[in-house]
This record gives structure tokens, sequence and C-alpha cells, in this order.
């Protein structure tokens, strides 16, 4: 197990539920309960060897197109949203959103694929798992998941070894391909334009600037340094336990909180890229360190790309997307497949140090006496 990766997760769920303490404390024992759990799935799964999650690629794949598909026949939007399909409900705890679960089987399918049949000749079969997956995300409609999701797979064919200008080219050729369609696509769901405009002009439209995202700057504001704490007075606004918990971290920790957040994150992204560069010293470079080299690199953007864009929207840089900050934002979806995707990073790292080679007294550079 990586020490700095279970400090980073233990923090990031111990901010979320501070935010949630801050904005719906009847909530704070349902998603501690939650916390707890997603730990102990990162802290079991990661027992498991890389070579397992490459055998069970393919198979978790399938199972989140299955999912992905069932969303169009007995999916369910949310109350702001009731023009979507995003959510499974079976009754009961299980109701799930099975975008979430597919930017994991992604991954393992990806890493599956590219460690048994290497690189060379194999980009048209991935860029058809990237697009499928990608697609059946799109049309729920899902813009924000779907770009996430499309990122993903770019990252993952970089990390594997493909030639950046092979994927420029797959970037151009799909651009041209889905121009045609954007037109279509954007007036069947107009609340995509009306979230960018609106995005465009708050500054004209809200005189205060007492919207979502300045409701959410000015928390942050009265935060301070150290913060008011969970229990200071504080004004609700939409969104305030998903897309703009760091507003209720800021406002309950202060400036010191967003930085613990901050760090928590590069600490995911310093573990992941240490997994990548000691892969790269195992000699020979064996299929189940390849994948688990490509493993580590796609959990770790599905957690930190998904942290940015959220990061990013609110502080007003991007329009709304619905994308909740990863391990801090209240649901259970979201927050257990980023803690599998850490187990997965765990379990790299545990696979590659095994297999790094001893250093031994030959090796040592001579000293000048």
């Amino acid at each position: 197990m990586s020490v700095q990766l279970l400090i980073a997760q233990v923090m990031l769920l111990s901010l979320g539920l501070l935010g949630i303490a801050a904005v719906e404390p009847e909530h704070i024992v349902d998603h501690g309960a939650k916390a707890l759990l997603a730990l102990l799935a990162t802290l079991l799964i990661a027992r498991l060897r890389p070579r397992t999650f490459l055998k069970i690629g393919p198979a978790v794949w399938g199972v989140t197109l299955v999912l992905l598909l069932l969303v169009f026949f007995i999916g369910e939007g949310t109350q702001e949203s009731g023009g979507t399909r995003r959510w499974l409900d079976f009754g009961g705890p299980f109701r799930f959103q099975p975008s979430e679960m597919a930017k994991l089987g992604l991954i393992l399918m990806l890493a599956s694929f590219f460690s048994r049949r290497g690189v060379q000749n194999k980009l048209i079969s991935a860029t058809v798992m990237i697009v499928v997956t990608t697609a059946l995300v799109f049309f729920e409609p899902d813009l924000g998941t779907s770009v996430l999701m499309f990122g993903l797979g770019i990252i993952l064919m970089y990390a594997a070894g493909v030639r950046i200008t092979k994927i420029g080219g797959f970037m151009l050729a799909l651009t041209l391909i889905a121009l045609p369609f954007a037109g279509l696509y954007l007036q069947s769901h107009p609340y995509i334009l009306e979230r960018w405009n609106g995005h465009q002009t708050r500054e004209e439209d809200v005189s205060v600037g007492l919207d979502q995202i300045g409701m959410a700057h000015r928390d942050l504001n009265f935060g301070g340094l150290w913060g008011l704490g969970p229990d200071a007075p504080r004004y609700e606004y939409f969104a305030e336990r998903t897309d703009m918990i760091v507003a209720s971290v800021g406002f309950t920790s202060g400036l010191l909180g967003v930085a613990m957040l901050m760090f928590a994150y590069w600490l995911i992204v310093a573990t992941a890229l240490e997994v990548a560069h000691l892969a790269s010293r195992v000699r020979p470079m064996t299929p189940e360190i390849h994948g688990a080299s490509i493993l580590a690199i796609g959990a770790m953007f599905m957690i930190v790309g998904q942290a940015f864009v959220n990061l990013c929207v609110a502080a007003g840089v991007f329009p709304v997307t619905g994308v909740p900050l990863p391990l801090v934002s209240y649901g259970f979806s979201s927050m257990l497949t980023m803690s599998l995707a850490l187990a997965v990073i765990h379990s790299a790292m545990r696979e590659v140090r095994r297999h790094l080679p001893e250093e031994s007294p030959d090796a040592l550079p001579l000293s000048a006496d």
C-alpha cells in the first residue's frame, strides 16, 4: 500500500465530511458511513494484483456498456434535470450512475488491450472502444462526463505509448466527423447552450454577482484563512453539496482546507507518475508491468481530471457541468468508483516495486579514490 495515497484519500474524505456538515448536517452520518465503506473498498480491492484487473477488464467494460444501455430504457434524471437519463434506481439504496463506473471500465479495458496486443497498428480498435463508451454517455445526455471520458481515452493512449502524432490525427478525424452533427445535438438539448451563454454573460445578467457561482465565491471569502466551522450560519444555494462543495469546504476550514484539498490531489498525481517512472526501469518490460503503468496513469487522470473540471466550475472559469468533486462531494456512485481507482493505483505501485531491479554493489559508481 502507498502511504501517501492513503493520506490523500483520508484527507479528501475528511474534508468532504466537513463540507457536508456545513450544508446538510442531517446527512453527516450517512455520508460518513459511505466514506468508511469507500475506504474499506480501497483497502480490499488494492490487495488484487494488476494481472487480475487486466484479466477482468473486458468483462467489466462489457457490463458497464450494458448498464449504460439500460439507462436509455429505465434510467432516471434528477429533480433539477428531468430531461436527462443518468441514473439506475433499483429501489432503496441501490441507486447509482453507470457513467461513473464506465470510466473505470474503460481504463481496465484499454489497459488490458494495450498490454496484450501492444500499440502498433491498434489505434482503430482502441478508438472504437473510446467512441462507443463516450457516445453512450454523450446521448444521456451528459456532455461534461462524456468530455472527461474522451479525454481519459486520449490519456490512456498516450500512457500506453501511442505516438502523439497519431493521437492528433485521431482527434482531428473525429472532430471533422462530429462537426456536422453538433448543431443537431445542441438543438435537441438547448440547456447546453443556455448554460454556456449564461456563463458568458453572468456578469451582465447578475448585477450583484450572487448567482450560484457568486454565492460560492462569497462562502470562500467568508471562510478566510482558518474557516468559520461547520456550525456557522450561511446562505443556501444550488448544488452546494455536489458541484460547489469546495465552497462549503472553504467556508468551514478556510484557505487551509482548500490548500489541503489541492495537496491531496497532488499526492495522487505524484504517486501515479512515480508508478510510471519506476515501471520504465523494469527490464524486461512485461505485459503486466506495462498494464500496471497504464492503469495507474488512467486512474490518476480519472480522479484529478474530474477534480480540475469541478474546481474550474467553482472558480467561474468553466460553465456549470454537473461534475462532482472526487471523494469530497455527496454521492456514493462517484465516491465508490474513485476509491476503486485509488485501489488500482495501490496495486500498480506494489507490483512495480516488486519487479524493480535490486541495486547491487557492482552497479554502484566507483569513488575517485
